[in-house]
C-alpha cells in the first residue's frame, strides 16, 4: 500500500475536506477504502468457507437419501376397493404418512393414478377434474394432466408426484411415490 495512492487516503463519502463535515463524522471518521479493501488471503478464505459450506450441504442431502434407503422400502397402504370408485370418481387419502395427502382417480378407461395432491408450485391442494382430464390447483390457475401429473398450464413447472399403485385382490395398494412417471393401475 502507497501513501500517495488515492485509493488508500481516508476521505469523506462526499468528497469535501475534514474540516468542512459534520462534527459526527469528524467523531466518527470512516476510512472508506480501509473499509472496503479485501486481501487475496481474505478473499481465499472466504471462498474456501462457502466452498465447504456447499460441500457440507451436499453431503447432508446425500446422507439423509442413504438412511432413508437404508431404513425400508415404501410402505403399502390399502386405499380402496377396485368396485368403490366409478369412472371419474375419486377418494382422498395420505400416504406415505399421515401428513401426505394424496388423491386417487378412477379414470374414463377403468384405469387408477394417484398424486400427491400439494401443487408443486406453492403446495396449495389440487382439485382432479376428471371430466376435463386434468387436476386444478385453484390458488394460482395451474392444470396438471390427469392421466401423467405433468403440468399444462399456470405457474407449476414440475409434475406432481404420483403414488404407484398395485390391484392386489380386488383391492387398490399405494406401494410408493414417484417424483417422475409410474404405472397406472388397470382395473381387470
Amino acid at each position: 500500500m502507497r501513501v500517495d495512492d488515492p485509493e488508500t487516503v481516508s476521505a469523506a463519502p462526499d468528497g469535501r475536506p475534514a474540516e468542512a463535515q459534520p462534527r459526527w463524522r469528524r467523531d466518527f471518521p470512516v476510512d472508506g477504502p480501509a473499509d472496503e479493501f479485501r486481501s487475496r488471503r481474505e478473499f481465499t478464505g472466504l471462498l474456501l468457507l462457502t466452498s465447504l459450506a456447499f460441500a457440507a450441504g451436499q453431503l447432508w442431502i446425500v446422507g439423509l437419501r442413504a438412511f432413508k434407503g437404508a431404513h425400508g422400502s415404501s410402505p403399502v397402504l390399502d386405499v380402496a376397493g377396485v368396485d368403490e370408485l366409478p369412472p371419474g370418481g375419486m377418494k382422498v387419502f395420505e400416504y406415505p404418512t399421515k401428513a401426505d395427502p394424496c388423491v386417487l382417480v378412477r379414470l374414463a378407461d377403468g384405469s387408477f393414478v394417484a398424486y400427491d395432491r400439494r401443487c408443486t408450485h406453492l403446495s396449495c391442494p389440487v382439485i382432479p377434474r376428471p371430466a376435463a382430464g386434468r387436476l386444478d390447483c385453484p390458488c394460482h390457475n395451474g392444470h396438471f394432466d390427469l392421466a401423467t401429473g405433468a403440468p399444462l398450464a399456470g405457474p407449476p413447472r414440475r409434475p406432481l408426484p404420483r403414488v404407484t399403485l398395485e390391484i392386489r385382490r380386488g383391492r387398490i395398494v399405494a406401494t410408493g411415490l414417484s417424483v417422475e412417471g409410474g404405472r397406472r393401475a388397470e382395473a381387470s
